[in-house]
């Protein structure tokens, strides 16, 4: 582990430099157990095998330890919410409107219904007045 702290320590000093220069995205380096590979823009390091004429790159020990204690912990955030996403439990609560809200609505469907009882009361009062006779009076039912 410490041979990889010394051999990543160059890649990352010269991870600046090879992004600016347009070199590409990762940099690799010979070990003597295979390769290391620097993503010069995130800065993990993962350690590569040749095998059967194909390369494996695999985490860094630290990275993935990392990796899995994230990994853990966003499975348990998941959990907890699929269990209070199924009893209805949420932390969301109902937000019911002020009183204001409610006298304005109020005002609106007063308003509202005392336009249509005047609409009824015209047409049952037969307050339109036919003009000439030509005019068409419904049957009132």
């Amino acid at each position: 582990m410490k041979n990889l702290a010394l051999l990543a320590l160059p890649l990352l000093l010269s991870a600046s430099g090879a992004a600016a220069e347009g070199e590409g995205r990762y940099q690799m380096e010979r070990t003597d157990s295979g390769f290391v590979r620097l993503d010069t823009v995130t800065g993990e390091v993962s350690l590569c095998k040749e095998s059967n004429g194909q390369m494996a790159c695999r985490m860094a020990a630290d990275e993935r330890e990392a990796f899995e204690q994230e990994l853990d912990l966003l499975s348990k955030r998941v959990e907890t919410l699929e269990k209070q996403a199924n009893s209805g439990v949420t932390g969301v609560k109902p937000q019911l409107p002020t009183d204001e809200e409610i006298d304005r609505t109020m005002s609106v469907m007063e308003r509202m219904m005392q336009r249509f009882m005047g609409i009824v009361k015209d047409l049952e009062g037969g307050s339109e007045e036919p003009g000439s006779g030509d005019e068409i009076v419904p049957q009132k039912t």
